[in-house]
């Protein structure tokens, strides 16, 4: 599957030496300006549980990539089009690439992220997602969307209407709300995607919250901690990755950070109290990723940087003090509320150094790209530092069964578990 096929042989036979199979999914993706070396990518597999193992092979397959490859990993932006070969004044204008497949090849892309403007049908999706892990020559792609339900339901075209997260809360049901994040995953399984930027962990605590409210499953902190910890181990039990988000918590705001930049005034102690029991219990609960939100917050933080840009917040207090370590996600870099400081080529920089790894939908592709790949071979940013990352989201992508080999969706099969009798039983349970 790699260009390079010395590469690609040498990897493989590493991964698979260690352990026996997986799969990845598909995906869709923009891509533009710069010319970089096509992909010398490498795929392990599911090693057996012997931790030596997988973090040896993992290790291999990262000093196997090009700095290109490993920075095009980090990215997961919006592609525009419905097929992997749509042709797009869009993309051609944001990426310097006609199609999203292009794009994917273009970028070395790590995932793509699909919105309702890339869903039309069953067969069509499947169609993308498939195509886009073809397009991916390397590593196959983490395919994301905001499947939250309720509220926010990027896929509701296709997929069953589940109840949103403060409907879920209310039942106070924890095994109500893992079947529902099962069944949720298995849908987008089905189609091709494999990671799922839920649940939200965020504690409703202000009612004004224009951003948060029926998003989050409800306004006490220990409830909200039981239903996210249940959630997580749904979307694993249908093996499709989740995300906690919006750490450190953007629960506490009258202020969108779609569109402007709140800042949250807990203390440490309220921080504690409040906003950090849902994100331990999704830590505790083995969550794939954690999301950063665009707030400022003062007593975590005195630089007044977004918490996406914070090192304090995201290493010192997401990474040290709450011990996680798997791959930190920053929410879209294209919001108001963490380009009120900066500009589009210093935030994904940042954002990398403070910790984040996956870097969501920059508002300029192209500069993000060429800046975070510049500030690598300046060591701005040090290799370790990229290497951390990509090893990272490479973990993340065994553990999912994307590697060495992206499974292929099925449009018959997705028909059968899409909207199945079993699915909308649940949701009417959950509704009464």
């Amino acid at each position: 599957m790699l260009r390079r096929t010395g590469t690609t042989g040498l990897l493989v036979m590493a991964l698979a030496a260690c352990a026996g199979g997986g799969g990845a999914q598909a995906g869709a993706a923009p891509a533009t300006r710069p010319e970089v070396a096509t992909p010398a990518t490498t795929q392990p597999t599911r090693p057996s549980a012997s931790q030596s193992g997988e973090g040896d092979e993992l290790r291999l397959v990262v000093s196997k990539m090009s700095v290109e490859e490993k920075v095009g990993q980090l990215f997961m932006p919006v592609l525009y089009g419905t097929a992997p070969g749509t042709v797009s004044g869009e993309n051609q204008a944001r990426y310097g690439a006609q199609t999203p497949a292009k794009v994917v090849a273009k970028y070395h892309l790590g995932g793509v992220i699909l919105f309702p403007a890339n869903i039309q049908g069953v067969d069509q999706v499947v169609n993308l997602t498939n195509g886009l892990q073809q397009a991916s020559k390397g590593v196959p792609l983490l395919i994301g969307t905001d499947q939250e339900n309720g509220l926010v339901s990027r896929m509701g075209a296709l997929m069953t209407d589940f109840p949103g997260a403060s409907e879920v809360g209310s039942t106070k049901d924890t095994a109500l709300a893992r079947a529902v994040a099962k069944a949720t995953g298995q849908e987008l399984r089905a189609v091709g995607v494999n990671l799922d930027f839920a649940p939200v962990a965020d504690v409703n605590v202000d009612p004004r919250n224009p951003v948060i409210g029926k998003r989050a499953f409800g306004d006490q902190p220990g409830e909200v901690a039981k239903m996210v910890s249940a959630s997580v181990k749904g979307f694993r039990d249908a093996k499709v990755a989740a995300t906690a988000k919006h750490f450190p918590g953007h629960g506490d705001t009258n202020i969108d950070s779609h569109t402007g930049l709140p800042v949250i005034k807990h203390t440490k102690e309220q921080w504690e109290r409040i906003d950090a029991p849902p994100f331990k219990a999704a830590i505790a609960a083995g969550v794939d990723a954690v999301m950063s939100a665009h707030i400022v917050f003062p007593k975590l933080d005195p630089s007044r940087d977004p918490a996406t840009l914070s090192k304090p917040i995201l290493t010192g207090l997401l990474r040290n003090k709450l011990g996680f370590q798997g791959v930190i996600s920053t929410d879209a870099l294209n919001m108001e509320g963490v380009r009120k400081k900066y500009n589009d080529a210093e935030i994904p920089v940042r954002a990398i150094q403070a910790g984040a790894d996956l870097l969501l939908m920059p508002n300029d592709l192209p500069k993000a790209y060429n800046a975070v790949l510049a500030a690598v071979k300046s060591g701005k940013i040090s290799q370790q530092r990229l290497d951390e990352s990509v090893t990272r989201l490479l973990k993340l992508k065994q553990s999912r069964g994307l590697l060495p080999k992206a499974p292929v969706a099925s449009a018959a099969q997705a028909a059968k578990v899409l909207r199945s009798a079993e699915h909308r039983k649940l949701a009417a349970r959950v509704a009464r």
